[in-house]
């Protein structure tokens, strides 16, 4: 319980800016690109509490947490209601929509890399910051990852949906349906984690190392 308490408290903060700011990101570019389905709703919005699925976001990760000892945790928040007929290109237009979210999560991941920077620059000898910070770029990175892996409706499946000729755009559209069911199988057999997320993660963390690069000079 001990663990659970300490792991809640470094990592609530960053999980919520990472699922608001995600969600939010898919409303602004829904609304600049013509759709104001989730703006009307509400949904453009920093207030964590518009976001949160009490199911995904806290009972899922919970259980989770217990079931396996820490060792996996899964979860998702209340997603965005976009309707892309109402975009002005829709199947272009898609495209940048569903990048939006994973885009605020790889920038979310570069001024949490930042405050680690600045923390220690600042010399603040509190642990929990940086612990927090730390979780702050991982939870991000985990996020963008994830939700780039080409299966819809995760948002790499839309972004593929947009890129690919129309007839094969319809076809693997209709894998939606099932699409969390094959994301939550491949999940359990950690096929995402090893193929996917560890290498796309990797390489976001080398692009934030190189942007950040001269921050590091500072240490020198």
């Amino acid at each position: 319980m001990n663990d659970l308490i300490q792991t809640v408290a470094v990592y609530a903060l960053p999980v919520l800016f990472a699922i608001t700011l995600h969600e939010a990101a898919h409303a602004y570019a829904a609304k600049f690109f013509g759709d104001n389905t989730a703006y009307s709703m509400g949904r453009m919005s920093l207030n964590p509490l518009k976001h949160i699925d009490p199911f995904g976001t806290i009972l899922i990760p919970i259980l989770l947490y217990f079931a396996t000892s820490g060792a996996f945790l899964f979860g998702y928040a209340k997603p965005v209601p976009i309707n892309f007929g109402h975009l002005r290109k829709p199947k272009r237009d898609m495209a940048w929509v569903s990048l939006a979210g994973p885009a605020a999560n790889f920038l979310m991941a570069l001024l949490w890399m930042i405050a680690i920077y600045a923390l220690a620059l600042g010399g603040v000898q509190e642990e929990f910051f940086t612990l927090m910070a730390k979780a702050g770029v991982l939870t991000n990175l985990v996020m963008f990852a994830f939700n780039l892996f080409p299966i819809p409706p995760l948002d790499g499946g839309r972004i593929l949906t947009s890129l690919l000729p129309n007839k094969y755009a319809y076809k693997f559209a209709q894998i939606e349906p099932y699409g969390f069911f094959i994301v939550m199988a491949l999940v359990l057999l950690k096929v995402i984690y090893t193929w996917w997320m560890a290498p796309v993660m990797y390489g976001a963390g080398l692009v934030l190392q190189l942007i950040t690069y001269p921050i590091t000079l500072l240490f020198h």
